[in-house]
């Protein structure tokens, strides 16, 4: 009998004595020995649900049917697993898949009627809600929806759905929510509430036993090699584990002769040279930071050692670089690291190092004398029509000074030239981020969105400029052309399509607020003062359901 069947055997025997942990060590072992063997794995699938690990189960339930694709059994593990995770439909198709192979399994038929006795439930619970003849009686009587109820936008979009509820616009109504509350009886907000922290449980208690099994394996190794040490490397690993307490102390001179020691005793340990290198690094010396890491991996070529430790002497070099300002250096080093091991903290650093590469390049750039002449270019070329050209100078006059906000504004009087409106917007956009006080920007804007025939955005944008200057002629005549383009009906039927703006009208503290400001309109500046109430406002002001003088 080999190796693996021996260990198979006392993991049956210790899951039949419900000794779960040691059943799942013992196959393992086991799969470690004989990896194409798909007994091994569905066994552990059985001790993996056993102990609740469902997630871990259906992997190795996957990996039966892999191994081994006319296995019966492997579909019938895989069934009960995926039915433990609510994952009817797919067990279901385990179950079907299984039965092709062996017809006459009980457990497999039972299975598969009990999973198509979920899915028929399932689909009975999700029944078109909206059918309810009671249904605008359970929505008034509703404290969820009461108050919905006094919308007539609301109640257009109940009579809609009650026709079509499969309208995916409809249902992404944020109002959906409380609605399906009432109907169904359910607080769904609470549900998902319950399942995300449900999730988030599973996910804790996942990550702590793989945390839990690395760690014994961890020490399992480190059993195992001390075994095989020469009493020269057991020394020498007891010097290195006192130059790692050293270090966590920040005795990092005490922790330098530790590991100057332990390498003294076993020169073919590379991870010696890098923890001194580490050393060094935290004393700010990063010269000898990186001769430390270079002897590692020197070191390392010569015996072929484990790509990751080379990884780590590159990686090492890289911070020591980034220290010293050294940035392409720290590039280069950081490459030949993700070379040797693809790790995502190097990964991360390497990106860091790139970013501050290109901020330096784009600061090294800025030159507002320059950025003056490349828009006087830009100027020229508006003037002759070539508004591409125009552009170009524009875009290298906003890279030279990018606080300028007369660049983005002539630029975007370029894209509205090229009927490029959104660009032309954006433009605008930045503009005013530089300068709020600049009115071209606004009036620009305006042109932009009256090109698009949003009127009230356009109306919104001309309105800034008539606070910023009342006698300007350019925004006086683009607010009334906004204004005669709408009649009040169509601008509300419009802006009561927005779900954001349904939002802000039935929030029942900004209903307070618009009612007072209606009473008493010095109330304005108050409410302005807070920026969660402005955003609100002026969205309401954007879609031309108000107006403040």
């Amino acid at each position: 009998m080999s190796q693996a069947e021996l260990l198979k055997n006392k993991g049956n025997e210790a899951l039949q004595a419900n000794n779960l942990t040691e059943a799942i060590n013992l196959y393992s072992e086991a799969i470690k020995l004989d990896s194409k063997n798909h007994v091994l794995y569905s066994n552990r699938s059985a001790a993996y649900a056993k102990a609740e690990r469902y997630y871990e189960a259906l992997a190795d339930a996957e990996k039966t049917v892999q191994l081994k694709p006319n296995w019966a059994k492997g579909y019938s593990r895989k069934g009960t697993i995926l039915a433990f995770l609510h994952r009817h439909e797919e067990a279901a198709e385990a179950y079907r898949e299984g039965l092709k192979y062996e017809p006459d399994n009980v457990q497999m038929r039972e299975g598969l009627r009990d999973a198509e006795k979920q899915i028929t439930s399932e689909g009975e619970t999700i029944k078109n809600p909206f059918t309810d003849p009671n249904i605008f009686d359970k929505l008034r009587n509703h404290p969820k929806t009461r108050e919905l109820m006094n919308d007539p936008s609301y109640v257009q979009l109940i009579r809609e759905l009650q026709h079509d509820p499969t309208e995916s616009s409809k249902m992404q109504d944020p109002r959906i929510v409380p609605t399906l509350s009432a109907l169904l009886g359910i607080d769904l907000e609470e549900v998902a509430e319950d399942d995300m922290r449900r999730k988030e449980e599973l996910e804790r208690e996942k990550r702590k036993r793989d945390e839990e099994r690395h760690k014994k394996e961890e020490e399992e190794e480190q059993r195992r090699q001390q075994e095989q040490m020469t009493p020269e490397q057991r020394e020498a690993a007891l010097a290195k584990e006192q130059g790692n307490d050293a270090y966590k102390r920040k005795d990092f001179d005490a922790a330098i002769r530790h590991y100057e020691r332990a390498f003294e005793l076993d020169q073919t340990n590379i991870s010696l040279l890098t923890n001194k290198a580490a050393a060094y690094f935290e004393r700010n010396e990063y010269d000898r930071c990186i001769e430390e890491c270079q002897r590692a991996i020197e070191l390392g070529r010569e015996l072929r050692a484990d790509y990751a430790q080379v990884a780590k002497a590159y990686a090492r070099i890289g911070n020591a670089y980034m220290k010293q300002e050294r940035y392409e250096d720290a590039v280069v080093h950081y490459n030949k690291s993700l070379s040797e091991h693809r790790a995502p903290d190097v990964l991360k650093r390497l990106q860091q190092a790139e970013r501050v590469i290109a901020e330096k390049k784009r600061l090294s750039y800025i030159n507002p004398e320059l950025a003056v002449e490349e828009r006087n270019k830009g100027n020229e070329c508006f003037q002759k029509g070539q508004y591409p050209n125009a552009i170009k100078h524009y875009t290298e006059a906003i890279k030279r000074d990018p606080d300028d906000p007369k660049a983005y504004s002539n630029r975007a009087a370029c894209y509205t030239k090229l009927a490029e409106f959104r660009l032309a917007i954006s433009d605008c956009d930045e503009a005013i981020k530089k300068d709020v006080h600049f009115i071209k920007a606004y009036l620009r804007k305006g042109a932009a969105l009256q090109a698009l025939k949003e009127f009230s955005k356009a109306s919104a944008a001309y309105q800034k400029a008539l606070e910023l200057d009342p006698a300007c002629q350019e925004a006086i005549d683009g607010y009334r052309t906004c204004n005669m383009n709408e009649s009040p009906e169509e601008v509300r039927s419009r802006a009561l399509k927005d779900p954001e703006v349904q939002q802000i009208l039935t929030d029942p503290a900004m209903k307070l607020i618009l009612e007072q400001m209606q009473m008493e309109p010095k109330a304005v500046s108050d409410h302005l003062k807070n920026p969660v109430i402005a955003t609100k406002i002026q969205k309401l002001i954007e879609a031309g359901l108000i107006a403040i003088r």
